[in-house]
């Protein structure tokens, strides 16, 4: 199946050279270019794209409004944003994943790395760069200030509808282990720890994997490391 993706980038420039980079692969196509917040959420519905690639600054609505739009969407349950910030540590990127974004990338990134990141966020397998992901999110957990806290109380509640060995696969993805790497940390098999993310996904009303590392860190089930 060809992977459709949405562009959502307020700078002409940088789309046209994302345009012309996902076109050329066989496999994924751009099917629309939006400037704002509002654009991407209408033209996601309207071109039914798979994946959108979403800057977080843009005027009038921005990237994480649009996000909070796209996941609040029962219509949009199957589409994937993957945040583009030109900053690598990004306060706004912790918020968009908290809204439902499946990761981030630099705009810096080498074109392999952004087309590897849109395959990887429609397969809807694994964490968009697992590793910084987790180190971006723990960072600003810890940073929080526990007077303005934002954070859904019921999350550690639901943490108790999980199995034990559920809860251990949990902490693994929130480490940002794959699926093969938890199974060898585990001695179980991949297909055993796919069920169980799957299972902890249904439980705890993540819509991917990085929902998962957010809810592990903020229930406290994972503490984040301050370096």
């Amino acid at each position: 199946m060809t992977i459709r993706v949405l562009l959502a980038d307020d700078q002409a420039l940088l789309r046209s050279a994302f345009r012309v980079l996902v076109d050329s692969e066989p496999d994924m196509e751009v099917v629309g270019e939006a400037s704002d917040g509002l654009e991407a959420v209408r033209m996601t519905k309207e071109q039914r794209a798979d994946v959108v690639l979403m800057d977080i600054r843009m005027p009038g609505t921005d990237g994480l409004a649009a996000t909070r739009m796209i996941s609040a969407d029962p219509e949009l349950a199957d589409v994937r944003v993957v945040i583009l910030t030109t900053f690598e540590v990004d306060d706004y990127v912790v918020q968009s994943l908290r809204a439902g974004a499946s990761g981030f990338l630099g705009k810096g990134s080498e074109p392999e790395e952004l087309l590897n990141a849109i395959r990887i966020a429609a397969g809807g397998q694994a964490l968009l760069s697992p590793a910084a992901t987790t180190g971006l999110i723990s960072r600003f957990l810890a940073q929080e200030d526990p007077a303005d806290d934002d954070r859904d109380p019921a999350r550690g509640e639901r943490l108790d509808s999980l199995t034990v060995r559920e809860r251990e696969v949990l902490v693994q993805v929130a480490g940002g282990h794959s699926n093969d790497e938890i199974a060898e940390r585990l001695e179980v098999s991949p297909l055993t720890v796919k069920t169980h993310v799957n299972r902890a996904m249904a439980k705890l009303g993540a819509r991917d994997r990085a929902q998962l590392v957010v809810i592990a860190y903020e229930s406290g089930l994972v503490r984040p490391r301050v370096e």
